[in-house]
């Protein structure tokens, strides 16, 4: 019988089985940010301890960073302290910090790929939910807490639940207008936000076989919304190419060794699953969310669902997300005005990404009741929509043209929702006050979906979308 990538790199990082049945799990890279990290320096400072292994350990800066104006000290103070304390903790331990300085800050998953430090066969651990983004390349990645950051920087080991293992085959040709965010969405949509607990998800199949690594990392990143700890890809030619020239990657001969060793720790043909499921491609469409959690979705041309509708159960969620977001039941998704429309965060920022919005933004203007914002994943990523005019593109049509970070995503920095607006959001996460305003409302889309929105100044399927055709709203008034 074979084994699954997950069992493979498992295997070769166990230090030991500790007495609880946990593993005792070596930590090949340690990626820390501002948020998770102080009090865990401050432990380690308390009790005397160094980092044990520095050079595996690499930090930036993304949470709680302006996206306009970088001036210090930032006006939020907690913002300013917590960059003050992640500057001084990795100047006191000896870790490297990509900061604005450098070039090379961006959000935690963007710029771990884009340097080429996340690499097949790895453990990488952040604190940060959306590690999972890393499995993309093949890696077993997942989010720690801050008193796991703290364990794996004085130790890079940490005490870890085995995992069971279930794939999860996209078969078939996307369409037009459907790209990897309608699939995550669908695949939580269709196994719920609990129903990846305890596993990890494999993806494979045609469609993740045809995937750019930029698409193969948006459902990765979204692996943690279904309730699965670790989302992965087997690396193939693709993996490698996007990898080859990275800063850290292997270079020349160790790159071609490193290939032979990353080919073989890929699932084997025969490998036994916990459980498998499998997606039809071609039959998908635009997916929107329209309630508390991304579980909670339909298709662009379908309709919210009404309580009577789902199980008993589920009634009360449903109930409370129809009121909160103010549907209602049965109320068609299409046609939803909305307030704000944000492309970005470490589910959607990245040029590929960019490039596919500003095809449906070009030549076009934003509704003028809609306030857009656009913002790269990574310094890297802003420079090259730059230099190939994508930002000329977005600001002609009103779209505010950003730093890097993760803004509006979760909002802790001056990127926000006010009051009861309502987002149209490239971003991974729905719950009340997730962008900053308790009483804001999120629908998560494609980033694509959301440029359209932003013209049409509500929510649109991109399938027939005509930016031409669409007329602008009234001062005042909605599209």
């Amino acid at each position: 019988m074979g084994h699954t990538l997950i069992q493979k790199v498992w295997d070769q990082h166990t230090v030991r089985t500790l007495p609880t049945g946990q593993t005792q799990l070596f930590i090949g890279l340690h990626l820390v940010h501002e948020v998770t990290t102080p009090q865990a320096f401050d432990d380690l400072r308390r009790r005397g301890w160094p980092v044990r292994f520095p050079e595996r350990t690499f930090a930036t800066v993304d949470h709680i960073v302006p996206t306009g104006s970088l001036a210090r000290p930032f006006q939020d103070t907690m913002a300013e302290a917590m960059l003050s304390a992640l500057e001084r903790n990795c100047r006191d331990f000896g870790v490297p910090l990509y900061d604005h300085s450098t070039g090379r800050q961006g959000i935690v998953h963007v710029i771990g790929p884009e340097l080429g430090l996340t690499q097949p066969g790895m453990t990488i651990a952040c604190g940060d939910s959306h590690t999972s983004t890393h499995g993309a390349f093949g890696a077993v990645a997942f989010g720690i807490g801050t008193s796991q950051v703290r364990d794996v920087l004085a130790s890079q080991c940490l005490a870890m639940e085995p995992l069971k293992v279930r794939r999860i085959r996209v078969q078939g040709v996307l369409q037009r207008g459907v790209y990897a965010k309608d699939v995550i969405l669908k695949i939580i949509q269709v196994l719920g936000v609990k129903g990846g607990v305890g596993y990890a998800y494999e993806y494979a199949g045609s469609a993740v076989d045809g995937m750019s690594m930029d698409e193969r990392m948006t459902m990765c990143n979204m692996s943690i919304e279904g309730g699965a700890r670790v989302g992965y890809v087997n690396p193939d030619e693709t993996t490698f190419a996007y990898m080859e020239g990275r800063p850290f990657a292997p270079q020349g001969e160790a790159f071609e060794r490193a290939k032979g060793w990353w080919r073989s720790i890929a699932s084997d043909a025969d490998a036994s699953y916990d459980d498998d499921v499998e997606l039809r491609a071609d039959s998908l469409g635009p997916v929107v969310t329209w309630g508390l959690h991304p579980g909670q979705s339909v298709g662009v041309d379908e309709r919210v669902p009404t309580p009577g509708e789902v199980p008993a159960e589920d009634r009360p969620l449903v109930e409370e997300a129809l009121q909160f977001m103010g549907f209602a039941p049965g109320q068609a998704i299409e046609g939803t005005p909305i307030d704000v429309a944000f492309v970005g965060s470490c589910t959607n920022s990245r040029l590929s990404d960019l490039r596919e919005a500003a095809r449906f933004v070009r030549g076009q203007k934003v509704a003028r009741s809609v306030r857009a914002m656009v913002v790269p994943g990574s310094q890297a990523i802003r420079a090259q929509a730059e230099a190939e005019g994508l930002h000329e593109i977005f600001m002609a049509a009103g779209f505010d043209w950003r730093g890097s970070g993760c803004s509006m995503c979760l909002g802790m920095n001056p990127d926000k929702l006010l009051g009861r607006e309502i987002s149209a959001s490239s971003s991974n996460r729905n719950f009340k006050g997730r962008q900053g305003s308790p009483t804001g409302r999120t629908l998560l889309m494609s980033p694509a979906m959301v440029a359209a929105a932003a013209i049409a100044g509500q929510v649109v399927d991109i399938r027939k979308f005509e930016p031409a055709a669409v007329e602008p709203p009234l001062v005042g008034g909605r599209a």
